[in-house]
This record gives C-alpha cells, sequence and structure tokens, in this order.
C-alpha cells in the first residue's frame, strides 16, 4: 500500500462513522460501505434442471383456510416487524374489491407440503387480520370513500363475496429446489411495497428450531446491556442477523467463509441457518453450548468494553459510534473463551491495542468500514481481534 493510499484510508477516523436510517429515523447502526469497485462474488452456478417453480391459483378463501389450519406458515413472530403502514394496508383491500389483480405471490413448499410465504408476506398478513381478525378499519381510500371507517364485518354481503372468491396468482417453488436457490429467487424477486431484507427473508424460509434460537439469544438481558439501544427496536431484524453471525463463525470459522462457495455474508448466514434448523448437524447439546458461548461472549465484551463494545473508538476520540456490524462479529468470537476474571485483569491492554488499531491500522480501518463482506478483510478483522486478546494475556 503506497503512503497516499494509507493516507487515505487513515481518514476515514477523522470523519464520523455514518448512520443507517429506516422511515426516517436513525436506527444507532453505523452504515456499511462498499467499494464501487468491489463486484459481488458470484456464486458457483446453478443446475437450471434443479430450479422447479409451478404456478398455481388460490381464492383469497382457500389462502385464509390454509393460514388458519397451519398449511401457510406467514411466520408468526415475525409480524410485528412488518413495516406496512395503514393507508398501504387500506389500499390493498380497496383494490380487492374493485377486482384489480394482485401482483404475483411467491410460496416455497416443504417436503411436508406446507408452503411458507416470503414475497407477498405483507399483502397476505394485511388481508388475514383485515378479514379473520378485523384489526384495523378502512381510511386513506381512493375510491370507495364510503366505506371510510368500515371494518370486514360492516362491508357489503356482496364485498365480502367478492374479497373471499378473488384469485390470487402464486408461484411455488419446489421442495427439490436447493435451499440456497430458494433464497436467492426470493431475493431477485422480492417485490412488495416494503421489500423484505435478507434477515427477514431468511427468516421466513428457516424452520421454527432456528428462528426460536435466534430470538431466544436476542431477548438476553446480556446481549441487551452491551448493545445498549442501538438494537432494541429490532427493526428489520437486525438483532438475530447479529446474533446468527456470532453463530456462523463461532461454527463454522472464517476457513469456511474464504470458500469459493461462499466468500460474502448472505450465502454464508444461509448454510448456517440452513445448520442450526438441522439437529443432526447440530445437535441439541450444541445448540445449547452455542447460546452459553454467546451469553459468555456478550458478558465478556462489555466487561472489557462497556459502552464502547462493537463501536468504533479511536484514539483521541472518545463519544460513542454507532454500533458496527463487522466490529460485532469478530470481536464476540475472539473474547467467548474469555472468562470474567482474566479479561478484567487484561482489559486495559485490550483497549489500548484495540483503540490504537482502530487509529494507526489502515488495514484494520478499512476491514471494519468499508466492503467488510469481502473474505480479506473477515480474515484480517478476525485475526487482529485474535492476536490482541492473545497478546494481552
Amino acid at each position: 500500500m503506497s503512503q497516499q493510499e494509507e493516507r487515505s484510508e487513515l481518514s476515514e477516523v477523522a470523519r464520523e462513522p455514518r448512520e443507517e436510517y429506516f422511515d426516517n429515523q436513525p436506527l444507532g447502526i453505523e452504515l456499511e460501505e462498499e467499494d464501487p469497485d468491489d463486484e459481488e462474488p458470484i456464486a458457483r452456478p446453478w443446475d437450471p434442471n434443479a430450479i422447479r417453480v409451478s404456478t398455481k391459483t388460490f381464492s383469497i378463501r382457500q389462502v385464509l383456510d390454509q393460514i388458519d389450519e397451519g398449511d401457510l406458515e406467514l411466520a408468526p413472530d415475525f409480524q410485528r416487524n412488518l413495516v406496512w403502514k395503514s393507508p398501504q394496508k387500506s389500499r390493498l383491500i380497496e383494490s380487492i374489491i374493485l377486482q384489480i389483480p394482485l401482483p404475483a405471490f411467491y410460496f416455497a413448499e416443504d417436503e411436508d407440503g406446507m408452503y411458507r410465504a416470503v414475497d407477498g408476506l405483507q399483502r397476505l398478513s394485511t388481508i388475514h387480520s383485515f378479514v379473520r381478525g378485523e384489526d384495523f378499519a378502512l381510511h386513506g381510500l381512493e375510491y370507495l370513500q364510503p366505506t371510510v371507517g368500515q371494518k370486514f364485518s360492516d362491508l357489503p354481503q356482496a364485498w365480502k363475496r367478492r374479497i373471499f372468491s378473488s384469485q390470487l396468482v402464486v408461484h411455488v417453488i419446489d421442495p427439490s429446489t436447493p435451499t440456497d436457490v430458494k433464497y436467492n429467487i426470493f431475493k431477485r424477486l422480492n417485490t412488495g411495497g416494503s421489500p423484505l431484507n435478507s434477515q427477514e427473508i431468511r427468516h421466513c424460509m428457516s424452520r421454527n428450531r432456528s428462528r426460536a434460537f435466534l430470538s431466544d439469544c436476542a431477548a438476553m438481558l446480556e446481549f441487551e446491556i452491551v448493545v445498549g439501544g442501538a438494537l432494541r427496536s429490532r427493526v428489520r431484524m437486525t438483532d438475530r442477523e447479529m446474533v446468527l453471525r456470532f453463530c456462523a463463525f463461532r461454527l463454522l470459522g472464517v476457513e469456511v467463509y474464504e470458500e469459493q462457495r461462499y466468500r460474502a455474508m448472505e450465502p454464508f448466514l444461509d448454510e448456517a441457518t440452513r445448520r442450526l434448523d438441522d439437529p443432526k448437524i447440530v445437535s441439541d447439546a450444541t445448540l445449547e453450548q452455542l447460546r452459553q458461548d454467546f451469553k459468555q461472549a456478550m458478558t465478556i465484551s462489555h466487561e472489557v468494553f462497556g459502552e464502547h463494545a462493537f463501536r468504533k473508538w479511536p484514539l483521541k476520540r472518545d463519544n460513542l459510534s454507532p454500533f458496527n456490524r463487522a466490529l460485532f462479529e469478530s470481536w464476540s468470537v475472539a473474547l467467548a473463551d474469555l472468562n470474567t476474571r482474566t479479561a478484567s485483569r487484561v482489559r486495559e491492554q485490550i483497549i489500548e491495542r484495540a483503540r490504537s488499531s482502530m487509529s494507526a491500522d489502515a488495514e484494520y480501518i478499512t476491514a471494519i468500514t468499508t466492503s467488510t463482506g469481502d473474505a480479506r478483510k473477515v480474515r484480517y478483522r478476525f485475526q487482529k481481534a485474535a492476536e490482541i486478546v492473545r497478546e494481552s494475556q
């Protein structure tokens, strides 16, 4: 690296990290920046014959019955994170009453014949809550103003029948389609009014075993304490993604990340989710040990770094920076095997070395700032954190 390039990288320290925003609100999470010169690695080629998608037509009544009977899963614990606003919900119902065709839905079918909805999840949830739950009244309509303020039970019987008989076009991905292909299909076709992010798609595609595990870990007091208010709102499931990142690197390691079939964060996290869902790969005992490892990592991280845990903290800057994903995954894994007594003894040495790296090590600064999914940068930040912990003891 030339001196000019090094000065450019070190200049990252001079400016405040930028925060992510959602719905015009700061999230307290550092924006992950991408280098425009970096290209996303190409996944291994797919076999077109392995991609099996069929098109079916269901009435809304059939779909509602499937949801009620448990044959169509909407990931219930995901509902509180749906991001549609009330006017969007009302206008969807208005479109159905007006018999305006809705965009296609996408389901994944499992080996037991059960469906999981990903694309169209918000629309299905809205229809179900209006018809079966009557959770909201219509307002903000464009054409059916006399209906404003009415719930489903208030509608004319003819309109109720119209809603029930409306036909939905559904593209169903066959269970024989490889899991990673399913994820990528949904990422390509995720077209809703408020598109789901990768973790939300992963959540909907996964099984209850991994979902329950990630939810339990994200609800740990130790986790809430060390991340402060940054992930408290649980917007867009960032809290569960962080738990999953710890689990992925703890289980698989950087070596697996560097394999040609991964070398990017999303396929790596997809693979970790698949393993967490399969008790033949990750046993109940291993899962429980992983839970204890995560708890210990959160406890020690707070013991060492306090409120600055998983945040940039260069020398000569003591203000609280936004939560940083790259620091979380590398430092949580590096500290997971320390006990409280050792952590207390080496705390000052770790802090000194970590802050020095965040101030003067240009390669480390870029590894936690720009294109953080690059395999070389992942390797470097994990090595650096492990090296600091080892040399501090």
